[in-house]
């Protein structure tokens, strides 16, 4: 009987052995940190079951305000922070003090710190200038990428201002002392063409070899292993157009996409039919290659429709929750535009109290949900 109590232990800890890369998403990084780790090894088990809810520069400012200790619109209106805060690094690469947005890297440094102590999540991205000619990241010149891959004019510049990226990121330590992981998404929204890395601008092997040079840069080289790598797509037209430019699944941790409501929800239900065709198409080659998925950027600018959070978003979502979604920043009037530009709403928008139902869904997680999950553990 004791032999084969011994035999059944041994043979279902060896069953568990085989089974766990299928169950469980691996790390693209080998010597990832231990936290790093099991982020990604729970957002892959949360997905389909609960969604984390973000929000860009939550905690930097908002409608009307900006840098207030403590303030959020999404806690303004639900007495409750996001799950997930998502930043920017654009500016960055020239050593500027304030990033695309006017977000101060050191303040930024402390949300990121906050957030993590919390047991919440931390996204980034990166808007960076085009290297080859100094113009900014909405430029559409083509065939810059491969100015900058190595052996290019501008491979030189391109490593200097992946230097700054990895002070920063390698920078970023929890109250514990450890360092905080993050997802990076680099090269976002590349099947698009409006950043000089999209998809008339630039190849896809092209693509590949930058974002393979990135990653293997900053893993390698720079000795960074808390990053989770994102890749971001933009209106995905089929699974092998979501795949034409993937560098790989040891370069590629979470696969995701962006997509925002345009035209009128109650009349146009375009937005609900194309996310949960990306959702499906996304969802199946995450699991395929086993990553975690995520719904990396929407919104819906202004949120004139009140019940967009519950009519539009989470019909667009339920039948394949990503591990997280997030909507974009609340800038508030922009007086060079000649606009308002908010994606999530405060109190007295015409859509918080739909905002409050949604924060009430047992299925999508703010702080105290993410924080009871445990993320990092």
């Amino acid at each position: 009987m004791k032999d084969f109590i011994v035999f059944v232990r041994f043979g279902l800890q060896s069953f568990l052995l085989l089974i766990s890369p299928i169950c469980f998403a691996q790390t693209s990084d080998k010597l990832a940190t231990a936290e790093t780790k099991n982020l990604l090894r729970n957002l892959k088990a949360i997905q389909g079951k609960k969604v984390l809810f973000g929000h860009q520069d939550d905690l930097a400012y908002g409608n009307g305000w900006k840098y207030e200790a403590g303030r959020s619109d999404i806690n303004d209106v639900t007495g409750e922070y996001p799950a997930v805060y998502g930043w920017e690094l654009g500016g960055l690469e020239h050593g500027r003090p304030v990033n695309i947005d006017s977000v101060p890297f050191d303040k930024m440094k402390a949300f990121i710190k906050l957030a993590y102590d919390k047991g919440s999540v931390t996204t980034i991205s990166w808007h960076l200038d085009n290297p080859v000619n100094g113009k900014s990241a909405w430029d559409t010149t083509k065939n810059c990428v491969r100015g900058i891959l190595p052996g290019a004019s501008k491979h030189a510049l391109y490593k200097s201002w992946l230097e700054k990226v990895a002070a920063f990121l390698g920078d970023l330590k929890g109250s514990d002392g450890k360092s905080i992981p993050v997802l990076f998404r680099p090269f976002h929204e590349m099947s698009g063409s409006w950043f000089w890395w999209g998809r008339n601008e630039t190849s896809p092997e092209e693509l590949k070899q930058i974002w393979r040079f990135t990653v293997t840069y900053l893993r390698d080289v720079k000795k960074l292993h808390n990053i989770l790598y994102v890749y971001n797509y933009n209106d995905i037209k089929s699974a092998d157009d979501f795949m034409e430019r993937y560098p790989g699944d040891a370069y590629v941790d979470v696969m995701s996409f962006d997509f925002y409501q345009s035209g009128d929800p109650q009349k146009d239900t375009r937005f609900i039919t194309e996310v949960q065709k990306s959702l499906s198409i996304v969802h199946g080659l995450a699991d395929r290659h086993n990553k975690a998925f995520a719904f990396a950027e929407t919104g819906y600018n202004a949120v004139p429709y009140a019940k967009w959070w519950t009519k539009t978003l989470w019909p667009a979502m339920q039948n394949d929750l990503p591990a997280y979604v997030l909507v974009w920043r609340n800038a508030g009037y922009r007086p060079k535009e000649n606009d308002y530009h908010y994606f999530a709403p405060f109190k007295g928008q015409v859509s918080a109290p739909d905002f409050v139902k949604l924060y009430q869904n047992s299925k999508v997680a703010f702080e105290k949900k993410a924080a009871a999950l445990n993320l990092y553990k």
